[in-house]
């Protein structure tokens, strides 16, 4: 048997445990999913100061000014904190199983991805892997960019169209590609 099949053999599902991860109030979460779907998921563009306000009775802590666009995805609002004059782009998935942290003035471009979870396949039984995202005052996140556990994108980085965040993102600058890399500083004028 060549070392590549005896690794193969090593992975087993069937063992997954959720380890100590706590989701939270699960009848919160159960009574979310419709609205979730319904409201924040749906093609309707919904105004986004109701979905400001459904946000906060599940929890989370909304600034003023948030702009929600339509199917947008959020796991566990519980777990989101959102600073003033934010905007939320279309097809935005939040898959928040741990802390998202989003200052004021940050922009989540389309299609974008903040994940807070992901596995550890060194282990037989998959478990968990999470870490809380930061995204600090002045953020702008491009589309269909990713943002990975643990990652603080700090004071008014960017990360470009379609790039994937595995570290952290330094204030004022500008990073791009898979995984992200430095660019340029970003200047911003009047």
């Amino acid at each position: 048997m060549s070392v590549e099949t005896a690794n193969l053999l090593e992975s087993d599902l069937s063992k997954f445990d959720i380890g100590d991860y706590n989701a939270g109030n699960k009848w919160k979460d159960v009574l979310w999913y419709p609205f979730n779907y319904l409201i924040f998921n749906s093609c309707i563009p919904w105004p986004s100061s109701m979905k400001a306000s459904l946000l906060r009775l599940f929890g989370a802590k909304i600034g003023a000014g948030l702009i929600i666009k339509p199917r947008v995805i959020i796991k566990s609002p519980g777990r989101l904190t959102i600073g003033d004059n934010c905007w939320i782009g279309e097809s935005v998935w939040i898959d928040n199983l741990d802390d998202v942290e989003i200052g004021s003035n940050v922009c989540i471009s389309q299609g974008a991805m903040l994940l807070t979870g992901n596995h550890d396949y060194n282990k037989i039984d998959f478990p968990y892997r999470l870490g809380t995202i930061i995204l600090d005052d002045g953020v702008w996140v491009g589309a269909k960019s990713v943002v990975c556990p643990g990652v603080k994108c700090l004071s008014h980085a960017i990360l470009t169209v379609n790039s994937v965040a595995t570290k952290n993102l330094e204030p004022r600058k500008i990073y791009s590609g898979n995984p992200a890399v430095y660019i340029r500083d970003r200047k911003i004028t009047d």
